[in-house]
C-alpha cells in the first residue's frame, strides 16, 4: 500500500539511499534537507525536496505523513566540535520541535536515528540495549539527550529509535569520512592503509541492511522502543587487513587517542525478524569494483567536516 512519508536528511549519506529506495517501492516521499553536501536524489514525481533547516520548521505541514525518519543532524565528532552550540540547537533542540510538530499534526510513526557511539566504552562482550550509557563526545551526547526527549512524549505516536554500527558502502551521496569506506580509497588511491591505534572494536552495518531496517520498521507495527542496528564487530586492524588482502596495499600503524569500542549486539532486532544480507566485506568489494571502472567520486562533498569548515554555517 502507498504511503507517505517525510525523511529529514534525506539527502544524506542514508538519506539518499533510503529515499530512492522507497520512492521506488511506490511510496511518497517529502525530503526536508539543506543540501549543504549537495543533492543526489533522482528525479521522481514520487520525491518532494524542500530545500530548508530543520531548526526553521513553523510553515512546514505534517499533516498526512504516515512516518516521520529523523536523519537530519549535525554528524560525526569532528563535525559537531567546529561549532557545538549549532549541534546542540540542530540535534537536540530542533529534533524537539520536530517530534512536537509531528505529534500534534497526526504522524503516526517517528522514527530516530541515533548512534552506536553513546555507548562509549564497553568491556562486554554483547552490548545490549538495556545497558548503560557513557557518550564521551558532544556529537554522542547530543544524540543520547535527544534520545531521552524522544521517549519523555507521551503520544499517540508509534517511537523508535534505532542506533546502527558504523555505516558503510556506497551511496549517492557519497561520505569517504567513515571507517571501511575511508580505509578502502585510501587503499586504492595511495596504495596505503593509515590505522590510527588499531584495537578498538567497531560494530558495523552495510548501508543498504540500514535501509532494509528503516524499511521493516516503516512497514510492520512492531513494540516501540530502542534498537540496535550492527550485525559484524570487527577491530579497525582486521578491517584493515580486509582491505589488504583484496588491493594488496601497505598498512601503516599510529598511535591513536580514540578510545571508543563497543561490540553491539542486535538480537532485539533479529528476533523481530529482520535478516542480515550485506556485509563489510561486500561494501569493500564494491568501492573497490567502482573505483577500477573509474565511477568513484572524491570532492570535498564527501567529507562532513572539510565541508562544514568551508560552509561556516552558523
Amino acid at each position: 500500500m502507498k504511503k507517505n512519508f517525510l525523511i529529514t536528511g534525506g539527502a544524506g549519506y542514508v538519506g539518499s539511499l533510503l529515499t530512492n529506495f522507497l520512492a521506488n517501492k511506490g511510496h511518497n516521499v517529502t525530503v526536508v534537507d539543506t543540501l549543504w553536501f549537495g543533492n543526489n536524489l533522482r528525479s521522481s514525481k514520487r520525491v518532494k525536496i524542500i530545500n530548508k533547516d530543520i531548526r526553521d520548521i513553523d510553515n512546514l505541514s505534517f499533516k498526512g505523513f504516515d512516518s516521520l525518519i529523523h536523519l537530519a543532524n549535525i554528524a560525526n565528532d569532528p563535525s559537531v566540535e567546529i561549532n557545538p552550540n549549532l549541534s546542540w540547537e540542530v540535534n537536540v533542540m530542533a529534533g524537539y520541535q520536530l517530534l512536537e510538530k509531528a505529534k500534534k499534526e497526526g504522524v503516526k510513526k517517528f522514527i530516530f536515528a541515533s548512534s552506536g557511539s553513546v555507548y562509549g566504552v564497553k568491556k562486554e562482550e554483547k552490548v545490549t540495549e538495556n545497558l548503560s550509557l557513557v557518550p564521551l563526545t558532544t556529537y554522542n551526547k547530543t544524540k543520547m539527550i535527544f534520545e531521552k526527549v524522544l521517549f519523555s512524549n507521551k503520544s499517540k505516536m508509534k517511537l523508535y529509535c534505532l542506533r546502527p554500527g558504523t555505516i558503510c558502502g556506497i551511496s549517492p551521496r557519497m561520505r569517504w569520512d567513515l571507517s571501511v569506506n575511508l580505509l578502502t580509497l585510501s587503499a586504492l588511491k595511495n596504495k596505503k592503509i593509515k590505522v590510527f591505534g588499531g584495537n578498538q572494536k567497531r560494530s558495523n552495518i552495510h548501508i543498504k541492511d540500514m535501509v532494509r531496517v528503516y524499511d521493516f520498521f516503516l512497514e510492520n507495527d512492531f513494540p516501540e522502543g530502542i534498537y540496535n542496528a550492527a550485525f559484524e564487530v570487527h577491530k579497525i586492524k582486521d578491517i584493515a587487513k580486509m582491505i589488504k588482502e583484496k588491493t594488496g596495499a601497505k598498512i601503516e600503524y599510529s598511535v591513536s587517542n580514540d578510545k571508543r569500542s563497543y561490540s553491539q549486539n542486535s538480537d532485539k532486532l533479529l528476533r523481530l525478524g529482520f535478516k542480515s544480507m550485506h556485509s563489510v566485506e561486500n561494501a569493500i568489494s564494491e568501492i573497490i569494483n567502482l573505483y577500477n571502472q573509474g565511477l568513484i567520486k572524491d570532492s570535498i562533498d564527501n567529507y562532513n567536516l572539510k565541508k562544514m569548515q568551508k560552509i561556516k554555517i552558523k
